[in-house]
C-alpha cells in the first residue's frame, strides 16, 4: 500500500483543482481498501474516498485527513454475469462488455470514473442507468465493522441516487455485480431520443453494440464529455447540476415563470419522473437564464460546448469554480424560481 503524505489531491481529479491531504493512501487490493478504512475508523481520522476523480469538487486548502485512493482491479465475467472491482477504470469495462456481446451498459460508455463510484451516483446517461443492471453491491460497512452484500432493492436506487450517497460516512463500496443481457450482438432497446435520432431509428429498436457504443462516444464528445488532456472544455465533472425534479404544482408555478419571461408560447421540457412529478432540464434552465456556452471572462467558465458543464480552462482555483456555479445557482433562481443542486460531492467546500 503506497503511502504519501501533504500529498496533491489536483492530479487525481478530472477538475485538477483542489489543496493537498494530510496523508493518501493508494490500495490495490480489498483487504489494503479495507485495512484502510480500519485504520482511519480507529483513530478519528477524516477520511476521503477516491475512485476516477470525475465526480468531486476539493476545496482549495485541501483535505485534513486520510485520502484513500481506490485503485483495485478485477474484471469477472461468467456468462452474462459481471463483477467489477471497485478500482476499475468504467468506460473501460463497458467496452469490454460490448467486446463480450453483452447489453445494458452500452449507452453508458465514455463516462469517467470509477466502476465503484457507479452504484453511489446511480450513474446514467442517454437512457441508461446503471440501477438497471446492477445485483448487488459489495461494500465495507463501517458502522457494522464488516463487509456486506447489499441486493439491488437494498441500494434504495433513484435518479441520481442511491441508500450509498445519502448515508456516505457509512460504505466503502469494493466490487459491484452486474445481470447484462445476451441479444445476439444487439444493444438494449434504445431509449433516449436523441440517441434513436443519432442512430437512424426509433426508440425502442436495436441496434449492433457497437453502433451503440461509438454513437454515444460521438454524442459526448460533441458536448466535451469524453475526457481528454489537450481539450479544456473536458476539464470538469462533466455535468455540474442535476436535473430539477418538481412536483405537479411547483412545477406550474414554473411553467407560468417561464412563459412570462420567454413568451406566451415558451414551452420548457417536461419528462415524466414518478406520479405527481416531472423533470426539466438544468441545461435549458441555464441557458435560458442567460448563460450560455462559453460564458464566463475567468479561468473557470461554462463549457463551450455544453451549458451544464462548468470548466477549470487552466490556472483556476476551486473558489473561482464555486464563484461561477453560485453565479449560475443564483441566476436560475431569480430566472425560473427552480433552485440548482450541484452533482459532484464538495468536500471541503459548498454552494
Amino acid at each position: 500500500m503506497l503511502e504519501l503524505h501533504d500529498a496533491p489531491l489536483a492530479p487525481l481529479t478530472t477538475f485538477r483543482l483542489g489543496g493537498p491531504a494530510t496523508r493518501l493512501v493508494t490500495a490495490t487490493t480489498d483487504a489494503e481498501v479495507v485495512a484502510a478504512v480500519r485504520e482511519a475508523d480507529a483513530d478519528g481520522t477524516p477520511l476521503l474516498v477516491i475512485g476516477g476523480g470525475s465526480n468531486l469538487v476539493i476545496g482549495d486548502k485541501g483535505f485534513a485527513g486520510t485520502a484513500l485512493r481506490i485503485a483495485t482491479s478485477g474484471f469477472d465475467l461468467v456468462g452474462t454475469t459481471l463483477e467489477l472491482a471497485a478500482g476499475e477504470v468504467w468506460t473501460d469495462a463497458v467496452a469490454r462488455t460490448v467486446e463480450a456481446g453483452l447489453a445494458g451498459v452500452e449507452c453508458l460508455a465514455g463516462i469517467p470514473g470509477s466502476a465503484g463510484a457507479t452504484p453511489i451516483q446511480n450513474v446514467g446517461a442517454y437512457g441508461q442507468e446503471v440501477s438497471a443492471t446492477i445485483t448487488e453491491v459489495i461494500a465495507y460497512d463501517r458502522r457494522a465493522g464488516e463487509t456486506v452484500t447489499l441486493g439491488n432493492e437494498e441500494c434504495a436506487f433513484s435518479y441520481r441516487h442511491s441508500r450509498f450517497k445519502a448515508d456516505p460516512e457509512r460504505y466503502v463500496v469494493l466490487r459491484v455485480r452486474f445481470a447484462l443481457e445476451d441479444a445476439d450482438g444487439l444493444s438494449a432497446p434504445v431509449k433516449y431520443a436523441e440517441t434513436a435520432r443519432a442512430l437512424g431509428v426509433e426508440p425502442g429498436d436495436r441496434v449492433p453494440l457497437t453502433q451503440a457504443r461509438e454513437t454515444v462516444l460521438k454524442l459526448r464528445a460533441g458536448k466535451g464529455m469524453v475526457l481528454d488532456a489537450e481539450d479544456h472544455d473536458t476539464w470538469s465533472a462533466g455535468s455540474f447540476f442535476t436535473n430539477p425534479i418538481l412536483t405537479d404544482a411547483d412545477f406550474a408555478v414554473f411553467h407560468a415563470r417561464v412563459k412570462e419571461r420567454l413568451g406566451k408560447d415558451a414551452v420548457p421540457p417536461a419528462y415524466p419522473a414518478g406520479e405527481g412529478r416531472t423533470k426539466t432540464s438544468a441545461a435549458w434552465l441555464i441557458d435560458k437564464a442567460g448563460f450560455t456556452k462559453g460564458y464566463g471572462s475567468g479561468p473557470a467558465r461554462i463549457s463551450g460546448k455544453h451549458t451544464l458543464a462548468l470548466t477549470n480552462r487552466g490556472g483556476a482555483t476551486t473558489e473561482d469554480l464555486l464563484v461561477l456555479a453560485r453565479e449560475v445557482v443564483a441566476g436560475v433562481r431569480e430566472a425560473f424560481g427552480v433552485t440548482l443542486v450541484n452533482e459532484p460531492v464538495m468536500v471541503g467546500v459548498g454552494l
